[in-house]
């Protein structure tokens, strides 16, 4: 029995892997290293995140993405952004040099027993734990609007669906989202002679803003100072005191999960959509059938009294974004996941440590918004997670088994590497 598994290579399961190993544990990883990276995102598209804010997380903070960089003759710049591909490669590097041998075979089912957790691969192998972390990213967590979820994959298609937009090449595409993974792939629609409109419920878009230089005077640094997450206290309060964070009123942390960095676009897509593609605002789409050729959508229009307005596509895109509830963790035998205490917005409960009310079992990345904060939703948060859960794992094990029989190395410093930005 191992002591530690971990289901998910993306940059959480890889950072709190990484840890683990570091710390002596017993550990086996299952997951394609980087999926949603390499397989869920067009060509084309950038890291909205600083890629000082891009960071894995190793012990000793050596893995870093500017290291990668380095190492391939490339410069990680402040106010650059860094292209998709170059990161998820990057992730695969960080794979290599500070995980233990990844099982690229999915895991399909988890459930409890006595002594811990057995969890089963695709194809029937039987693998036992102590504990387990389950970082399975986003895309179980997919968010279709409701008004469109019968309608044929070949009509409506989430943004994370699509790692090439080839095949929408003169045609007629609307996207729904007013957030970057909708204006970007609009952005990249058109580019390449879509026909291509973005409809957003917001009365306006809405653009983060060119970050300022990393060397500023003081003063502007302390009214205003650099996080993972952007400029100003607020925002630095979510990306470096996850603890503090969780200790908040539980109605105050879903309430901030749910609003705080909203639909935004990165500054440097500006260009590339406004004035160039059409952009249809305070729109909602109410009802969607198909048609001969397509869908047709129905939308609430601008303005008290006016008609519903229809709009016929050939292809939806939602770029809606995700929802991450215990009930669409299906990789949870039923008997595990009903025993598991949820928070009024569905997601799990976990404790400072990251564990979940079932003793052992510990989530990692987006689920954790609720109680960690914004940060759980970018690669920012993976070393804050890494840090705190494995304290967690371990004091789990030292629990679980009889006095003497713990063979992780208890006097190492668990925080080593603290001072190191776990950063987006």
């Amino acid at each position: 029995m191992h002591d530690l598994l971990v289901v998910g290579a993306g940059p959480y399961g890889l950072s709190v892997a990484a840890h683990a190993a570091a710390a002596g544990l017993d550990t086996r990883v299952f997951g394609r290293p980087m999926a949603s990276w390499r397989e869920h995102m067009p060509r084309g598209m950038f890291l909205k995140s600083e890629p000082w804010a891009s960071d894995l997380s190793d012990p000793e903070g050596r893995r870093r993405l500017d290291a990668y960089c380095a190492e391939q003759g490339m410069t990680a710049r402040h106010g650059q952004p860094i292209p998709v591909e170059t990161f998820a490669a990057y992730g695969l590097w960080f794979a290599r040099h500070a995980v233990p041998e990844l099982d690229e075979r999915p895991i399909t089912r988890v459930a409890a027993r006595p002594d811990g957790f057995e969890a089963v691969t695709e194809d029937g192998e039987r693998v036992s734990a102590r504990a387990v972390v389950l970082a399975v990213g986003v895309l179980p967590f997919v968010e279709i609007p409701a008004v469109m979820r019968s309608l044929d994959p070949g009509l409506v298609s989430h943004s994370s669906h699509h790692c090439s937009l080839d095949g929408f090449r003169g045609r007629d595409v609307t996207v729904i989202g007013g957030g970057q993974a909708a204006l970007e792939t609009a952005a990249l629609l058109a580019e390449q002679g879509t026909r291509v409109r973005v409809l957003v419920r917001a009365d306006r878009l809405r653009w983060n803003d060119v970050p300022p230089p990393l060397e500023r005077p003081r003063t502007r640094s302390l009214r205003s100072p650099h996080s993972g997450l952007g400029c100003g206290w607020r925002n630095w309060f979510y990306a470096e005191r996850q603890g503090l964070y969780r200790r908040l009123p539980e109605a105050t942390r879903l309430r901030i999960a749910a609003t705080a960095l909203g639909p935004a676009g990165a500054w440097w897509i500006r260009e590339r959509v406004e004035g160039v593609v059409e952009v249809l605002t305070a729109h909602q789409v109410t009802a969607a059938r198909p048609v001969p050729g397509g869908v047709r959508l129905e939308l609430d229009t601008p303005g008290a009294g006016h008609a519903p307005r229809y709009l016929e596509t050939e292809h939806v895109i939602a770029a809606t974004g995700f929802r991450a509830t215990l009930d669409r963790l299906a990789l949870l035998s039923p008997g595990l996941r009903a025993g598991l205490a949820t928070t009024a917005d569905g997601a799990p409960v976990v404790g400072h440590t990251f564990e979940t009310t079932r003793p052992g079992l510990f989530l990692a990345g987006l689920i954790t918004a609720p109680a960690f904060g914004p940060s759980m939703r970018f690669v920012q948060g993976a070393g804050f997670t890494a840090r705190t859960l494995l304290r967690g794992v371990r004091r789990h094990l030292h629990g679980s088994r009889p006095s003497g029989t713990v063979h992780v190395p208890v006097g190492r410093d668990l925080r080593a590497g603290a001072g190191v930005a776990g950063t987006t």
